[in-house]
């Protein structure tokens, strides 16, 4: 936990900006893998951790703005928890670490919103994501799951205050990275042909465990490349493949780090595999180096996907104005996700509050195949926290639907590209701190051209 100061100061500013009305926090519960006793690991809701830093499951919160009150709701542990769980500090105890002097029990809650409702008090919520949450809502606020949208003024206040990370907040942040490096850099050393994808997944993940964290997200390691999320390690990784890594690494409070790595199975890439890598390689620089603040981020979008463009043109696999080929949507076709996203308490930091208010400040998304998969076009500002991960897939079911469909043809020479389909994906991906001046790397930087990657295997 930071300090008590600091999750004062912070509910502080967020009452200042909401104005009126109760600010209501749902922490999380424990949740069931198979029956109630075997649960899943425990993560605390990060807003909750964000403003009242407890990592308990169980709580919940209000900041009563017009009566001036912070309270903690939650239950004492019995005999039949300390006995299964060992003793913990009260409820009480808990909560003056953090600031709060008031606790009451967790039934209580429901009687204190219908009475600040009764009295004609605006309740305050977020999105919620989980299936208990909307329970509760149904139950405390009388709100059926679709109207359950959350408070446009709450979220937009806490969008702006999370957004900008302190200086504290990226010491945890780097430690996360460091962490997420020193992972992929034992999935390159480890990686060899005849392994299963998932014996590389468990030396890096013990990693992240070895460190005192665990995992900001499922990790990604597949000969696949070509499927962006694919969860599946059963693969045996064969001579003339690439394995494509995405995983990161979450500090014991909550903090984030994503990298993305791209490795040839033998020690080398080969020609064909070198000509792609550094087009996506030139990509990912041209967008690092453009990253500044007052620089809309759809931007850099746009600048990686036309050094893409160029590449493969340069190759005979597209044709045409690169420019105007991303203006149409043709780079889509081998760069159908986003440039990067926000990072924090989240790996898609605040992802649950909506894109439209953290990535692009209220403004309209996109809804151009692969533009609308862009989670972050707003002008970046000193203190975001994000990632760039331009990557270029040949995906053999969107080549078979556009050729069909004969679409993009002053762009794309679908000959060139049937010669591709087996060629599978690449992404690299590194986590970047928006400065006064321009951007600074966050964690070791882990290999990224092929001679540095092939320096490593």
């Amino acid at each position: 936990m930071f300090s008590k100061q600091t999750y004062i100061n912070r509910r502080v500013s967020l009452k200042k900006a909401v104005g009126s009305g109760i600010l209501l926090f749902l922490g999380n519960e424990e949740s069931g893998m198979n029956y109630e006793d075997n649960t899943y690991d425990f993560r605390q809701d990060s807003t909750f951790l964000y403003y009242f830093g407890l990592p308990y499951a169980g709580l919940t919160a209000i900041i009563d703005i017009d009566e001036d009150k912070e309270i903690i709701f939650g239950d004492e542990l019995s005999i039949d928890h300390i006995v299964w769980m060992g003793t913990q500090p009260t409820l009480k105890e808990k909560s003056e670490k953090i600031g709060v002097s008031q606790t009451m029990p967790s039934a209580d809650i429901r009687v204190y919103l219908k009475k600040a409702l009764d009295k004609g008090q605006t309740v305050h919520y977020l999105p919620p994501y989980r299936a208990e949450h909307k329970l509760k809502f149904s139950e405390w606020l009388d709100l059926k799951v679709p109207q359950q949208q959350g408070s446009v003024p709450f979220i937009r206040a806490v969008v702006n205050q999370r957004i900008y990370k302190s200086a504290e907040e990226i010491v945890e942040i780097e430690k996360a990275c460091n962490i997420t490096a020193d992972m992929h850099m034992t999935a390159m050393r480890c990686a060899q042909i005849g392994m299963k994808e998932y014996e590389v997944v468990a030396a890096l993940e013990y990693v992240a465990t070895a460190a005192g964290g665990w995992l900001s997200f499922p990790t990604i390691a597949t000969i696949n490349g070509q499927t962006l999320h694919n969860h599946s390690h059963s693969n045996t990784i064969k001579e003339g493949d690439m394995l494509l890594i995405d995983a990161g690494a979450e500090t014991s409070m909550g903090y984030a780090g994503d990298m993305s790595s791209t490795i040839p199975a033998g020690k080398k890439f080969s020609s064909r595999q070198k000509e792609i890598y550094d087009i996506q390689v030139a990509s990912h620089q041209a967008a690092v180096q453009a990253l500044r603040p007052g620089i809309p981020f759809k931007e850099v979008y746009e600048l990686s996907a036309q050094v893409i463009c160029e590449g493969l043109k340069s190759l005979g696999i597209m044709k045409g104005d690169p420019a105007e080929a991303v203006y149409a949507g043709a780079h889509a076709m081998f760069f159908p996700c986003g440039l990067g996203h926000m990072m924090g308490l989240d790996v898609h930091d605040m992802e649950n509050l909506g894109e439209v208010w953290v990535g692009y400040d209220g403004e309209p998304k996109s809804t151009q195949f692969g533009r609308k998969s862009l989670r972050l076009g707003r002008k970046l500002e000193p203190g975001f926290v994000l990632t760039i991960e331009p990557g270029v897939y040949f995906i053999p079911e969107l080549i078979d639907l556009w050729r069909s469909e004969k679409k993009f043809t002053d762009f794309i020479n679908y000959d060139k590209l049937e010669t591709y389909k087996d060629f599978g994906g690449i992404r690299n991906e590194e986590d970047y701190l928006i400065t006064d001046t321009g951007s600074h790397l966050l964690g070791k930087k882990i290999p990224l051209t092929t001679d540095e990657v092939e320096a490593l295997r």
